[in-house]
């Protein structure tokens, strides 16, 4: 049975940090690209950042430079640190891995996927 268990999230003023974790188990957890999702309500949902099963790292533009995804392939576990935080970055954050390319917002669910943490940044 596979399973992702994200968590991390909670409430943080602007300029805070989180760091989400999600641990997979049930998969061949070192050759998937594992991935960061959020949604914001109203919003589709979109791609965070991606890291590919040797370490290839990938960042949408609005967290580059404040976000770092990482994965500890021993733990079937990825990371994202989240930095300078910002009200715009309030969303439901979900783990997702997959065998193919994430694709930037997700029309159609593929993969696997966690059940989501909420992260929230207001003053």
């Amino acid at each position: 049975q596979v399973q992702l268990v994200d968590s991390g999230g909670g409430s943080v003023q602007p300029g805070g940090s989180l760091r989400l974790s999600c641990a997979a188990s049930g998969i061949g957890f070192s050759i998937y690209t594992m991935a960061w999702y959020r949604q914001a309500p109203g919003k589709q949902r979109e791609l965070v950042a991606a890291i590919t099963s040797d370490g290839n790292t990938n960042y949408a533009d609005f967290v580059k430079g404040r976000f770092t995804i990482s994965r500890d392939n021993a733990k079937n576990t990825v990371y994202l640190q989240m930095n300078s935080l910002k009200p715009e970055d309030t969303a439901v954050y979900y783990c997702n891995a997959d065998l193919l390319i994430p694709p930037r917002v997700v029309t159609v669910p593929r993969g696997y996927w966690g059940q989501g943490t909420q992260v929230t940044v207001s003053s």
